[in-house]
């Protein structure tokens, strides 16, 4: 087991709570259903104003209530950035049960996008009225900490209250640097997650003709397939993938030291053993072609946890459906697991939903950990013909039915921020599994 600089044992981190806002709906039970059934959630959806008469691939948040999980007082004063975080943050407190001391409980968000959706309204507002019509708000609501400051200000918390930035990595990276504050006894719980907005027509602020700005973006910087069919418009891993589908959501969790939650009797959904982060420094959007970085990335996410690669059951990959983005993360899945007896388990949830961007590390997370208590790990949507480059196990078809005890959490974003995630069933000490290859 991995050990503090004075030789102890580092204290485990359990996972006692999760929550969720995603277009399955808004609570992890639902978003995993809506994974393994594989429910229709991808749109077309007509560029506004667009003289082509261009359309691009959705997956939007439909329906949230903000009214169900703030007042109007915060409501009014938050951007749906911040209102999806408290949300997805409300429920996985409200799972966990756990009792949050105001001085020992740290709360750690990502994001990539900021409160952008609130900025871009008020220079809609501008251009069409002039300096007297910004809203007095839009400083708060688009300040990038402003979804962990909302936690700490509706729960009365005191310790460490951080955001990170890190593009599609954010929710990975936010997960590692909490178990840090646990491991290293700043915190003994932590409310942790990552949120993206600020895409979306229907997320809150599209009212008359305003339309937020990022809804061209993904159109505009050609990421978006340009496949007619919306289950050929994100294929992970396939020789014939050309884009990614756009999506937004939140993903939530309380991690908890672990001898805490095993004497109140919480339930555990897994524990976060081994973090890795590394940077690619190689261009602005594009992945290191080699992969040798994400590899990297991976490696020292293992080594944190003290665990082999024969030791993964399965890899929720970041695998976004891009040409140039998965070739790297092939390249490193097969560096750092290609010497097992036994092909590694690997995954993309990318294909059911789209890219949910610094929310997806987290999104992936839920999948891992719903999956590991069944048993099972969901499979890859829509792929069918996979990158012959590929040296492992991809899971295609349905959900796999298999004992998944450990598994790993690939995030990797523009900037050449790559991360990994190692978690596990049983709690540090308890060992690997004698039936791995």
């Amino acid at each position: 087991m991995p050990s503090l600089a004075d030789g102890s044992a580092r204290p485990a981190v359990a996972i006692t709570g999760m929550g969720v806002v995603s277009a399955y709906g808004c609570d992890a039970g639902a978003f995993y259903a809506g994974l393994v059934h594989e429910k229709p959630v991808i749109e077309a959806v007509p560029l506004p104003r667009d003289p082509d008469g261009r359309c691009v691939w959705w997956s939007m948040v439909r329906g949230f209530d903000a009214g169900a999980w703030l007042d109007d007082k915060v409501r009014d004063g938050t951007d749906v950035l911040a209102q999806w975080t408290i949300a997805a943050a409300a429920q996985a407190i409200r799972q966990s049960g756990a009792m949050l001391d105001p001085l020992r409980t740290a709360v750690v968000q990502g994001t990539s996008m900021s409160g952008v959706q609130s900025l871009m309204r008020a220079q809609y507002e501008i251009d069409r009225h002039g300096p007297a019509a910004f809203p007095r708000k839009t400083m708060m609501k688009a300040l990038t900490n402003m979804g962990a400051a909302q936690i700490t200000l509706l729960h009365g918390l005191h310790g460490p209250s951080l955001t990170l930035s890190t593009a599609c990595a954010s929710s990975i990276d936010a997960l590692g640097v909490a178990a840090g504050l646990i491991t290293a006894g700043r915190a003994d719980i932590a409310i942790v997650g990552g949120t993206e907005a600020g895409h979306s027509l229907v997320s809150g602020a599209a009212e008359g003709d305003f339309v937020p700005a990022m809804v061209f973006a993904p159109a505009m910087f050609g990421m978006q397939s340009p496949s007619a069919d919306p289950r050929r418009a994100c294929l992970p891993f396939d020789a014939e993938r050309s884009g990614i589908v756009t999506s937004e959501g939140a993903a939530a969790f309380v991690l908890e030291r672990g001898d805490l939650a095993a004497r109140r009797g919480a339930q555990v959904f897994g524990y976060v053993r081994g973090y890795g982060s590394v940077a690619d420094a190689f261009h602005p959007s594009a992945p290191e072609p080699s992969g040798r970085w994400e590899a990297q990335a991976m490696r020292l996410a293992l080594n944190d946890a003290g665990l082999a690669p024969a030791d993964v059951d399965g890899l929720y990959a970041h695998a976004t459906g891009t040409p140039v983005g998965d070739t790297p993360e092939i390249r490193a899945i097969n560096s750092v697991y290609g010497g097992r007896k036994t092909a590694l388990a690997v995954t993309s949830i990318k294909g059911h939903f789209g890219h949910a961007a610094a929310a997806s590390g987290g999104l992936s997370l839920v999948a891992a950990l719903l999956g590991m208590a069944e048993g099972r790990i969901v499979h890859t949507a829509n792929t069918t013909r996979l990158d012959p480059e590929i040296g492992f196990d991809v899971v295609l078809g349905a959900p796999r039915a298999m004992q998944v005890d450990v598994v790993g959490i690939n995030a990797f974003g523009f900037g050449g921020q790559n991360a990994a995630l190692i978690v596990s069933r049983a709690p540090p000490g308890a060992g690997p599994g004698a039936r791995r290859s």
